[in-house]
């Protein structure tokens, strides 16, 4: 195993990496999946020469240091009751589960883990020969402002690039494209529909998806900055592979939907970048910083409550646009549902949700490094470095007329055709 992966390892065990390198050697690792790993090797040396993708877990699971825990942290905090307690452990219904990573982040002994890409990801920098067979790029939440408070973010950018990406790119930009689809769709749409939410949170927009089918009809359209940012890097560049990097598990799953499927080919978090930092032993503070692009300001706030919300309105003002727009922030799940609960019944003060599962925003991701309020000023710090306030200049360079911004759900789509 090479020491990336043991570092990678070390980090997310819940309990103490011990000396070698072999699996059998990894105690209480949390890549003990579920009973039928058993089967599958994963407690012997027979897993040598084995990726972690072998696995045909794809979702969030709970390993085998699960403690049975009296107080059940990872029961009380689902929003949707996906957890039970069964021979005392604990069990997540993955029908239920949508992926908001409440569990993950409460849980004592480390016993939640989402599914990792790490080798897929490590895999594919090593295929590309040093970026000559294809170029493989690295889109990067703009949470990662919030992340790394000990260097400045473009010597973050610059660690990224050290790992062997041929060019590290910010999300953010792809926040604008979305500021000014999701404008233009609502201007379109807010008639018919009477309200609108935004649809750039994934844990959200499976929320809806899984408990209020018939409001999917109401959930924006346009891609998230993710895949939008993906569409964009492929349409520039026909060799490009495509990596995310953010504090969000949810996106792990978000890649995989077939109805935007092949935008972008893995996504990892900022706790397994950070662990590939460290098993690189980069020091970022002695690197030099470099640039990612140069988004707007109002790109870069979409990594906290409101700022999607304050991007659409700013759009609209800098186009004239004569609808008024008047957003419901969700500040959480909790504050989601309540939203959503009073739309439905034409009570809602407002007509564009914004829906964040994570308090915060995604600063607060459940896969981010750090959870505190200093995370939001460490955003609205990074957004007033910005060299412009309007979305259409955060895009220069990219031909949108070349990019899809638009995705159909399937369940919606198989809806529309039977109707």
């Amino acid at each position: 195993m090479s020491l990336v992966t043991t570092a990678w390892l070390a980090r997310r065990c819940s309990r103490t990496l011990l000396a070698g390198n072999s699996f059998h050697r990894l105690h209480h690792c949390p890549y003990r999946l579920h009973d039928s790993c058993k089967s599958y090797g994963w407690y012997d040396p027979r897993c040598a020469g084995r990726s972690f993708s072998d696995c045909k877990n794809e979702r969030r699971t709970r390993s085998d240091s699960c403690r049975g825990c009296l107080g059940h942290k990872c029961r009380e905090v689902c929003p949707k009751g996906a957890i039970s307690i069964v021979n005392h452990r604990a069990y997540i219904n993955q029908e239920l589960c949508i992926e908001c990573g409440r569990c993950k982040q409460v849980c004592p002994f480390g016993a939640i883990v989402d599914k990792s890409y790490v080798m897929n990801i490590l895999n594919l920098l090593r295929d590309s020969f040093n970026n000559t067979n294809y170029h493989v790029y690295a889109v990067v939440a703009p949470a990662v402002a919030s992340q790394f408070g000990e260097v400045n973010v473009g010597q973050v950018f610059a660690g990224i690039k050290e790992l062997g990406f041929y060019d590290v790119v910010e999300a953010a930009i792809a926040g604008d494209m979305v500021a000014l689809a999701e404008t233009e769709e609502f201007t379109e749409t807010i008639e018919e529909k009477k309200w609108k939410t935004t649809s750039c949170c994934p844990a959200f927009v499976d929320y809806v998806r899984k408990n209020h089918p018939d409001l999917m009809d109401h959930v924006s359209t346009v891609v998230s900055p993710m895949i939008a940012m993906g569409r964009a890097i492929r349409a520039k560049d026909p060799k490009a592979r495509v990596v995310f990097i953010g504090p969000c598990t949810a996106k792990k799953v978000e890649v995989k939907q077939p109805e935007v499927k092949g935008a972008v080919d893995h996504a990892m978090t900022f706790e397994e970048l950070r662990a590939m930092f460290d098993a690189k032993g980069l020091d970022l503070v002695n690197l030099p910083e470099i640039s990612a692009g140069e988004p707007s300001s109002y790109g870069r706030i979409f990594a906290r409550t409101g700022g999607v919300a304050e991007s659409v309105r700013r759009v609209a003002k800098l186009e004239g646009v004569d609808v008024e727009i008047n957003p419901v922030c969700c500040n959480g799940i909790e504050e989601c549902i309540k939203a959503l609960k009073l739309a439905s019944f034409g009570r809602l003060d407002g007509n564009l949700i914004e829906g964040m599962v994570c308090k915060g925003g995604c600063t607060n991701g459940a896969a981010s490094i750090f959870h505190d309020q200093r995370g939001i000023e460490r955003i609205n710090g990074f957004s007033r470095e910005a060299l412009t306030d309007d979305s259409n200049e955060g895009i220069r360079g990219y031909d949108m007329e070349a990019i899809s911004m638009e995705r159909e759900y399937a369940g919606l789509k198989a809806k529309k055709e039977n109707e």
